[in-house]
């Protein structure tokens, strides 16, 4: 069936008259009358009585109408929807990051959401290595990375920037120091998170260089976890300061830097270099580019 010969029926349904219908949908009368022959030839069914003066519609036709209203609408609402998908009145922006990306993620969400706030954000927790594959694939639209991407498949904008440093309890010896020496760190009995990252072994690696040993001993599965268990003196942590600033800034934790692992970390958003972005995705893009000083959509 042919959804313009059932808007031809429906009139004719409407207007009890060929004629009629004809006219109101500026045709001729036998180009109506070929329109309705097709549909009930594919039908294999009489649509409309024709002994009668008033288009009576057969039981037949009276089963097609009711279907054809119920296209109507659904293809009236599916209208309406792809235009409101366009005018960003409905849609969804899909980000990968890991827990200590997501921090650096929630200042560029709030003012994309202050600008759209029908478009839904939805950040999935999604491991560092997986994250350019992810989205080169089309299953995310953005990733957020605290390094750049190899290869040329993919783009990036710097989102914000972070930095390593020691997490204590207030009243941890160590609390009070402006700075420490990794030697330092070293002898402290440290909380990690059980998920292998690129900082953990870039630290671990700077450790070895110096022959010495960093002393994980607890680990824990969320970064929540891993603060609740230094403000419980069960140890210390290296952690993103950002993903801490709550608790620094109520005392339940103090931030110490460790001197040769003052490691700036630039969080940076990833996404496609070709292929369709939504209209969502792109709004959140432009929103990314501009508050890094950026201008246009980036996309080569």
């Amino acid at each position: 069936m042919d959804l313009a010969e059932l808007k031809v029926f429906r009139t004719v349904a409407a207007e009890h008259s060929f004629s009629k219908a004809a006219t109101r949908l500026h045709r001729t009368q036998p180009a109506v009358s070929q329109a309705i022959k097709r549909l009930e030839d594919s039908l294999g069914e009489r649509l409309f009585d024709r002994s009668s003066r008033d288009g009576r519609l057969t039981a037949a036709g009276q089963v097609l109408l009711d279907f054809a209203e119920r296209l109507t609408r659904l293809t009236e609402e599916a209208e309406v929807a792809v235009r409101q998908v366009r005018d960003l009145q409905r849609g969804r922006v899909l980000i990968g990051a890991n827990e200590g990306s997501v921090h650096v993620l929630l200042p560029l969400i709030a003012r994309f959401r202050g600008e759209h706030p029908q478009i839904s954000v939805d950040v999935r927790r999604v491991h560092s290595r997986q994250l350019p594959m992810e989205v080169l694939e089309g299953s995310l639209d953005f990733g957020a990375l605290a390094f750049r991407p190899s290869g040329s498949s993919l783009q990036s904008v710097r989102i914000g920037d972070d930095e390593l440093v020691m997490l204590v309890a207030p009243d941890h010896p160590l609390a009070r120091q402006k700075r420490i020496s990794m030697s330092d760190l070293g002898k402290q009995v440290v909380i990690a998170h059980n998920e292998a990252s690129p900082t953990r072994e870039r630290v671990l690696r700077l450790f070895e260089e110096r022959h010495a040993e960093l002393n994980i001993q607890i680990a824990l599965p969320s970064l929540d976890a891993i603060k609740r268990a230094v403000e419980l003196r069960l140890g210390v942590a290296l952690l993103p300061r950002r993903c801490a600033l709550t608790e620094i800034s109520l005392g339940q934790l103090v931030a110490v830097p460790v001197a040769q692992l003052r490691m700036s970390r630039q969080i940076r958003l990833i996404y496609r270099r070709k292929g369709e972005l939504s209209h969502a995705a792109t709004a959140f893009l432009e929103q990314a580019l501009s508050a890094a000083g950026l201008k246009g959509s980036g996309r080569g």
